[in-house]
């Protein structure tokens, strides 16, 4: 018992019987700034590429709550919220890499970034192995224009060299009463000189089929049909190959932007075509598909989907007379991709326009084709393109110096269905007034 000083007795406090040694006790401090951050957990987080094959609705990760801190280790507020500005700003270096790195269906130059693999049927190639063969690279080409001659001499070569042994020609070189088949051939190396002079015709004379042997006449008949038809398979191949107006579109060219501006009161999609050389394009056909992947409402992922750009079927507009250079004009109207679009959401989209270009060569008279592709990232909303054609000297002239130039104008950044909403309503309130008057100034009817 313990008496306080007013004299009051209460009970003595409870002390343990157990001592406590103090250096056995946990420390704890406070952290400080120059304390290392402690490792960060694992994040499963699957990082999706920009491409056209990239999915719209990305599901979120799921991600296991942290267990919460005692405030005595939790480092300074500033802490937490630098290292949230760091991860933000490696997020965003990395979302522009991802753009940067962003895969094209078609590259400017025209060329398709599609390869197939593992076809099973390659036996399908052979029983057309005209185009195959016109399909192959110069260097492969050269590779079995030369392999087919070769093969075909060194074949004929050894069977004659064979008739020459089985008749036992080699053993009788230099017997003037011996009649052999082939007049000088002793070796291998004759018979395959003879094989080339029989099958390109070079005739030296000192090798020649006698009549004494029927194999040798056939033989060289052969040889003389297959040597034909090689000469009209590779002659015609070569001629095809170097003919193909495929280098001719490396003188189509297109603008590398598009813009969209106003013209005639409609939002249009705009970009422009040239022709460098003074030999015209006949007939020539202009179409363009967007390639964009979707998500149906039912879940079904569909990538690469294509859909056609009206650039004037129904009016004539996609034939061109190609002699100077044109500005294609795509109307963005409720028949449109485009017709919800605005100059923000624009940014946010991922597609491709594809825009090709068709035409009879005039001085072959073969058909060509060339192609090139608009992300989103090369349309420019609010400009149009200056004009690049001026008269001079009684001729027209035109200035590829300002093929690819443009300048802004002043275009509304909502999208073509908002504008035409607004024109309605605007329409809708200018006829009010007007049938407001009218019924005013008709006269009142007699009951």
């Amino acid at each position: 018992m313990e008496q306080t000083s007013t004299g009051v007795v209460v009970p003595a406090r409870h002390r343990p019987s157990v001592s406590i040694n103090a250096e056995d006790l946990p420390k704890y401090r406070r952290a400080s700034r120059n304390d290392p951050l402690p490792p960060l957990r694992d994040i499963t987080t699957r990082w999706y590429p920009r491409h056209a094959l990239s999915v719209p609705n990305i599901p979120n990760s799921t991600r296991k709550k942290t267990p919460t801190r005692s405030i005595i280790s939790v480092p300074p507020s500033d802490r937490p919220q630098s290292r949230r500005c760091k991860l933000i700003v490696d997020d965003q270096q990395f979302s522009s890499a991802n753009k940067q790195q962003r895969q094209r269906y078609v590259t400017k130059m025209g060329k398709c970034q599609v390869n197939l693999g593992r076809i099973q049927e390659k036996k399908r190639f052979l029983s057309d192995i005209f185009t195959t063969i016109v399909d192959l690279k110069y260097r492969w080409f050269l590779f079995v224009f030369m392999m087919c001659y070769i093969i075909t001499w060194v074949v004929f070569g050894i069977i004659y060299f064979f008739d020459a042994w089985i008749r036992d020609d080699i053993s009788h070189i230099g017997d003037p009463e011996w009649k052999p088949c082939i007049e000088n051939v002793d070796n291998f190396i004759s018979a395959l000189l003879f094989s080339v002079e029989s099958q390109r015709t070079i005739g030296y004379g000192s090798r020649i089929v006698t009549a004494n042997c029927t194999e040798g006449v056939i033989l060289l008949m052969a040889q003389s049909i297959v040597g034909s038809m090689i000469d009209a398979l590779m002659v015609g191949c070569m001629f095809v190959k170097i003919s193909r107006p495929k280098k001719r579109a490396q003188t189509l060219i297109f603008s590398k932007k598009c813009v969209v501006s106003h013209r005639d009161e409609k939002l249009c999609l705009m970009f422009r075509i040239g022709d460098l050389r003074d030999s015209h394009m006949v007939d020539a056909k202009i179409r363009a598909k967007l390639i964009k992947s979707r998500q149906t409402k039912e879940g079904e992922f569909i990538p690469l989907e294509q859909s056609e750009l009206n650039l004037g079927y129904d009016t004539g507009e996609d034939r061109l007379f190609l002699v100077e250079p044109q500005i294609i004009c795509h109307v963005i109207n409720d028949h449109s991709p485009f017709w919800e679009m605005t100059a923000d959401s624009l940014k946010r989209e991922q597609f491709e326009i594809i825009v090709i270009l068709e035409g009879i060569v005039e001085a072959t008279g073969m058909t060509c084709q060339a192609r090139t592709s608009y992300i989103e990232d090369e349309i420019l909303w609010g400009c149009r393109f200056e004009p690049c054609m001026t008269l001079e000297k009684g001729a027209f002239r035109v200035d590829y110096s300002r093929f690819e130039k443009t300048f802004e104008v002043q275009t509304p950044a909502t999208s073509a269905k908002e504008m035409h909403e607004l024109t309605e309503m605007e329409h809708q309130d200018q006829d009010q007034p007007l049938t407001v008057m009218v019924e005013e100034m008709s006269p009142p009817q007699l009951v």
